[in-house]
């Protein structure tokens, strides 16, 4: 006779304990404890040695190299982030807001793939194939050899997978699936997790690549247990917000690429749209003589972009000033308002500072240090720049030096191509730098910018 056991299970953490607490001993959450029921001869535990059967310990010089297949989804934006295409027999896992647009990325993504190498098997666990008809039909992505399945049991996913003998599959969403045998709920750690192992093994086995829609919580992350993430060969993220057109698909894990690139796409009423030049749209509507703006460059994978920073500074009576950051850490943002105030004697301790990054971009690293630092000082100095068309790069270092970052040439080559005819960048920088028209201007010290630009 099975043995049956009662285990109190965290939603959020994945911790497992003999007994009910209202806080999670692991993640310290509250009321995440759910009691489940587990028959030891079940066993959801699935490793690449059991999809492949024994095997034995090779030396790294004779293991064969692999040529990964890879199919081209028609989007180049998401080939990028991708690293080339969609591997065969990967397991890819994307998130977002709700309404962001996960399902209109993927119906689009199915589509083209339908087109060009056959059968794609779309599994919906959320909507009738009524509601992905009707919302096909306003993508016009309505191909022939593009198959619609409602279904959550994943012992009937599999079935309908080992005869349908797809090219591709899509799951909307993880939470959703099910499998009998275990009696928790859907979306539990439980069936999340023997989901996922079900998944891996139809894709490894067969070469199948999946594509996997996953829930986020109330702050962003992965809903669920980490051994999903740990599982996949990519997990992609759809950041922007719903009332807005931009939308920026970035990799969190690639076993198949870099996790530095990031797609950029633009929501129309025929679904999503490629942005191949993103430096032009977020700098469409930008005036570059007015207080408080300075456009900066980053480094997004192996993409320049040029953003607008936006600063407002305005005096407060309150004891403790607001600090508000939109696109930007609210860690780095102290950071170098503690480097304005210590090194250029600037009263920010009584004003209220607020940071937006225009279009809705999340920065990330040190290459807006000093545009940000600018875009500070000209709002609280209530003047412009004096420099017309101008592009800032560098990091701002704790003791007030301006200290170089990694490709800045490419920055300054794409302000260039942009329009841009003055350029504040490192000293250290600027020896490397080639530039046949515009001025280029190396800095060492905030003093230095200062006297340069205001």
């Amino acid at each position: 006779m099975a043995r049956i056991k009662n285990y109190f299970v965290c939603q959020e953490c994945g911790y497992e304990a003999l007994k009910w607490s209202g806080k999670c001993p692991e993640c310290e959450s509250w009321n995440s404890m759910v009691e489940e029921v587990r028959d030891s001869k079940v066993s959801s535990s699935t490793s690449m040695a059991s999809i492949k059967g024994s095997s034995e310990p090779q030396s790294i010089l004779e293991i064969k190299s692999l040529n990964y297949e890879r199919l081209d989804t028609d989007i180049k934006e998401l080939n990028r982030v991708l690293g080339g295409g969609i591997v065969k027999g990967s397991l890819i896992l994307i998130s977002g807001d709700p309404g962001i647009g996960k399902s209109t990325l993927l119906l689009q993504v199915a589509n083209s793939i339908a087109n060009k190498y056959g059968k794609v098997l779309y599994i919906s666990g959320e909507e009738s194939e009524e509601q992905i008809k009707i919302r096909g039909e306003r993508l016009g992505t309505l191909s022939k050899e593009l198959y619609i399945l409602s279904e959550t049991n994943t012992e009937n996913i599999e079935f309908h997978i080992n005869k349908f003998k797809p090219t591709f599959v899509i799951i909307d969403s993880i939470q959703t699936l099910y499998n009998p045998t275990i009696s928790s709920a859907p979306g539990s750690v439980s069936q999340v997790r023997e989901g996922s192992n079900s998944i891996m093994r139809l894709g490894k086995g067969q070469g199948i690549p999946f594509f996997i829609v996953a829930h986020v919580t109330k702050q962003g992350s992965l809903a669920g247990p980490k051994v999903l993430e740990h599982m996949v060969d990519t997990v992609l993220h759809f950041e922007g917000e719903r009332t807005e057109e931009f939308r920026i698909l970035r990799t969190i894990k690639n076993r198949f690429g870099t996790t530095s690139e990031i797609g950029v796409f633009e929501m129309r009423e025929k679904g999503l749209e490629e942005v191949s030049n993103p430096s032009a749209v977020f700098l469409e509507d930008t005036e570059f003589s007015k207080e408080g703006s300075i456009v900066i460059g980053v480094i997004e994978g192996s993409r320049p972009i040029l953003v607008e920073v936006q600063a407002l500074v305005t005096e407060t009576k309150a004891a403790m000033p607001r600090r508000t950051s939109v696109g930007i850490d609210n860690a780095r943002l102290s950071l170098i308002l503690a480097v304005l105030e210590k090194k250029l004697r600037l009263p920010f301790y009584k004003y209220d500072v607020y940071i937006n990054v225009v279009g809705g971009l999340n920065i990330d690293g040190t290459f807006g240090d000093l545009g940000i630092a600018l875009a500070l000082i000209s709002s609280i100095k209530s003047c412009e720049a004096k420099l017309e068309k101008l592009l800032v790069v560098g990091e701002i270092g704790l003791t007030g030096e301006v200290r170089p970052v990694s490709f800045c040439d490419k920055i300054v080559n794409e302000g260039k191509k942009m329009g841009f005819k003055n350029f504040i960048i490192p000293y250290r920088n600027k020896e490397k730098i080639q530039l046949n028209q515009g001025s280029i201007i190396g800095v060492s010290t905030l003093k230095e910018v200062l006297n340069k630009v205001f």
